[in-house]
């Protein structure tokens, strides 16, 4: 009898025990969308307070400055107190001069790592080097800079004579290389996730391997590959660093890499330093060069969605 009492609390314990567990994972259950909409949230209204902190800062260097001038003027030389002239046209050039040589760099050599890795390596090369292209993408950008200045240029120097110390050349080729590995990883994973029935039924019918890859696996993950370019480009464009170091602070409208020149991230952090008083027309004019960048890196974005939704309604 004193069993079956023993038994019969036991059992009740139990029951209370299972009920108190209910409880507490239904309050989880409730609490969890909402930690999740807070976080969400706090994501969403940081971008719209970044966006709207360039925008009224960027009305109000517009309200000193006409925008006319802003972009039509060929030169930008803001800290001329009498003579000051904000053309962005020197600014952008040698932001793309850089973008395009860290394109020209980056693109075939990253999708060309990434095919080899995809198709052709054995999974323990796979294993060996797909950790250390992650390592290259880990190396702080001030290390790059340096890299640049003083091995990449004296390297070039020897090529090119006419190369000056601080130029386009030589940070648009260690831009090239900090963004491989970006393009390397993500292409990758793209043109992995590819089904391997794709690749069997494209050898079946006798294709060699290049073949599948170059007119399967490639077309397949177009999508993913393009997003790599995308987010690559958007990475060079914003790079600090390297180009304030290796490039120069000369903003001039040029598009010859062995000349100096100056981006527009290169003159944010140059009018940031400390040096220009707050509420000038010149510490306001960051603001109107960071929303040219945001626009620009925007753009980009936008194409990529339009791309990629092309690509995956065509296969």
């Amino acid at each position: 009898m004193a069993l079956t009492n023993n038994q019969s609390v036991s059992v009740r314990d139990l029951i209370k025990e299972k009920k108190s567990k209910n409880s507490t994972n239904q309050i989880v259950e409730k609490m969890v969308p909402g930690v999740l909409f807070v976080l969400a949230l706090i994501s969403i209204l940081t971008t719209v307070g970044i966006v709207l902190t360039l925008i009224f800062e960027t009305v109000t260097f517009f309200s000193r400055v006409s925008i006319v001038e802003f972009l039509t003027e060929k030169e930008w030389y803001p800290f001329f107190e009498e003579s000051a002239t904000y053309g962005i046209g020197a600014l952008v050039s040698g932001t793309l001069l850089i973008t395009v040589i860290a394109i020209i760099v980056a693109v075939p050599i990253g999708l060309a790592a990434a095919i080899f890795l995809s198709e052709y390596a054995s999974d323990r090369t796979r294993r060996i080097i797909k950790p250390i292209l992650e390592v290259l993408a880990g190396i702080p950008t001030i290390v790059y800079g340096f890299f640049a200045l003083t091995f990449v240029t004296p390297l070039l120097q020897k090529i090119v004579p006419d190369l000056a110390l601080f130029n386009a050349l030589s940070p648009g080729i260690v831009v090239g290389i900090m963004i491989i590995p970006m393009i390397a990883s993500l292409s990758e994973d793209a043109m992995s996730s590819v089904p391997n029935s794709m690749r069997e039924g494209a050898l079946a019918l006798g294709s060699t391997r290049f073949e599948v890859t170059m007119k399967v696996i490639v077309p397949a993950a177009m999508s993913g590959i393009v997003a790599s370019f995308v987010l690559g480009i958007s990475r060079a464009i914003g790079e600090t660093m390297i180009v304030s170091l290796a490039g120069g602070a000369t903003p001039k409208l040029t598009f010859d890499p062995t000349e100096s020149i100056q981006t527009m991230t290169a003159y944010i952090v140059q009018v940031s330093g400390g040096d220009v008083g707050y509420g000038t027309t010149v510490y306001y004019s960051i603001y109107a060069v960071g929303m040219t960048l945001f626009l620009f890196t925007l753009i980009l974005n936008l194409l990529a969605q339009y791309i990629s939704r092309r690509f995956r309604e065509e296969y």
